[in-house]
């Protein structure tokens, strides 16, 4: 509107976009692993553990120069960095230049020998790692939560679908464990790729070390002893043996990839309880003062499955940012990396670690209604019961071909009232009406027990949870009885 830009108070926080990841969904935890603190405190602590390892190479660096940088690790002036950064157009000389001021002792060997992606690409692989362990905790705990669900419910009959129509019975919980496989293919996903995960180290402008050599003299034992002394102050066991000038972006493609996979199973089973939802048979927590809708007081929306479905699907979507970006660093490295980086990289994190916090929380309390589950296997019973009154009829004498006809029409019947006049499904009633089936009369009533139609359901929940499920929780058994407690969000 004409005029409407003169009232706007442009330096409001509440003018300027904010990320719903940071506002509204993503934990403190993740949200700090990627703030600027976390980042450029990360960049001194490297810059400390390069002086370290340099020192002890002996190059001629002091006690007081690194004591110097430590004291001021988390004492980053953010105003006059970006001052800096106007000026120079180089977010890493700013950070040097501003470090620098502080320690004026130490100024001289700061970023000493290292290139830009020194500090970006090791404090990447750094939040690549932190973040990691943020979210396989998380997951356990969703495995944990459905664990439990499947071993309470693993006897319950409920009717399977396949093609969303109705199949053979399974059961509450042996459907629960196909969620729960997923998760743990997620699981063993992330942990391998958190094991695989290593340091870019100190390689240089273009990965050849060049510069290292001239600090030392040409001698290639300690530029290599450098590259390891830095990775291991740096908390990792093994560094990349040969990188560019950035270390592979295929690394990026890996770990996206998990998450967008991880994504995936989210979404597969927040959409099946959306779909439960709808039947009545399964609903996720619900508050007493908890609104469905505006409109219609009476809805219970499942609000928390839908909104993992839209923070999963976000996260699916990121994975072709992360394999187009690989795709195009041409030779050593090129540049159009970075701002689809600082994207990709924290909204996939930020988006995993939203959707499994919603996730725990609707695993802790799945309300299940054993008393609607009962009604939809009766009405679709009578037609599954089929193959078990052939066999009955068999065993009595009759023969199977003509009880199959027999079944055919009857069944066909009972459809139309079903679904031409809306009527309930009379399939039993016109088989205990029909003077053939009156040697089985007595039996169908058994024939009917849904206990018999789940074969090995509850068995296979018994073994799935022993032989799959409790060998993976056990791995996080300090962290999940650490974090033992509701997980409350801002519905």
């Amino acid at each position: 509107m004409a005029g409407e830009s003169e009232s706007i108070d442009y330096n409001s926080p509440y003018a300027n976009y904010r990320s719903p990841l940071s506002t509204r969904y993503a934990s403190k935890e993740m949200l700090y692993n990627f703030s600027d603190q976390k980042k450029f405190s990360t960049w001194r602590k490297l810059w400390i553990n390069l002086a370290k390892a340099e020192k002890e190479l002996g190059l001629d660096i002091t006690d007081a120069q690194i004591t110097e940088m430590q004291k001021n690790i988390h004492n980053i002036d953010f105003d006059a960095a970006a001052a800096e950064e106007k000026l120079t157009r180089h977010d890493v000389m700013a950070h040097v230049h501003v470090f620098a001021k502080q320690c004026p002792t130490a100024a001289p060997i700061i970023h000493l020998g290292a290139t830009s992606c020194f500090v970006g690409d090791n404090t990447d692989l750094i939040i690549l790692r932190d973040g990691l362990d943020l979210l396989m905790p998380r997951v356990a705990a969703v495995v944990q939560n459905l664990a439990n669900f499947a071993q309470q419910y693993k006897s319950l009959p409920a009717l399977g679908f396949t093609h969303l129509q109705p199949a053979q019975l399974t059961t509450v919980g042996k459907r629960a464990t196909l969620w729960l496989f997923d998760f743990l293919m997620d699981e063993r996903a992330l942990r391998r790729a958190r094991e695989d995960l290593r340091f870019r180290g100190a390689k240089g402008t273009t990965g050849t070390q060049a510069s290292f050599m001239q600090l030392f003299d040409s001698d290639s034992k300690k530029v290599r002893a450098l590259d390891q002394r830095v990775t291991e102050l740096c908390g990792f066991n093994k560094l990349y043996p040969v990188t560019g000038q950035t270390y592979t972006r295929k690394v990026d493609v890996e770990i996206v990839g998990c998450l967008s996979s991880l994504g995936a199973t989210i979404h597969k089973m927040c959409s099946d309880l959306r779909l439960l939802a709808n039947m009545k048979e399964i609903e996720e927590p619900f508050e007493a003062s908890q609104i469905g809708s505006s409109a219609m007081p009476y809805k219970r929306n499942p609000m928390r499955s839908e909104r993992c479905c839209a923070l999963a699907r976000h996260l699916m979507a990121l994975y072709s940012n992360a394999t187009n970006t690989h795709s195009v660093q041409w030779l050593e490295r090129t540049l159009d990396d970075s701002a689809n980086k600082r994207l990709t990289l924290s909204e996939a994190f930020l988006s995993a670690d939203a959707a499994l916090l919603v996730l725990i929380n609707i695993t802790q309390g799945l309300v299940v209604y054993p008393k609607v589950i009962e009604r939809r296997i009766n009405q679709e019973l009578p037609f599954m019961s089929a193959e078990n009154l052939i066999m009955a009829m068999v065993k009595k004498g009759g023969d199977r071909q003509v009880c199959h006809e027999k079944i055919r029409v009857l069944s066909h019947e009972a459809g139309a009232q079903v679904k031409q006049h809306g009527k309930d499904n009379d399939f039993l009633d016109r088989v205990r009406a029909d003077p053939y089936f009156k040697p089985i009369l007595a039996d169908i009533d058994s024939l009917l027990d849904p206990s018999t139609y789940i074969g090995r359901a509850a068995e296979q929940v018994t073994e799935f949870l022993e032989e799959e499920v409790q060998p993976v929780l056990s791995q996080y058994e300090k962290v999940l009885k650490s974090q033992n407690k509701p997980v409350t969000l801002n519905i």
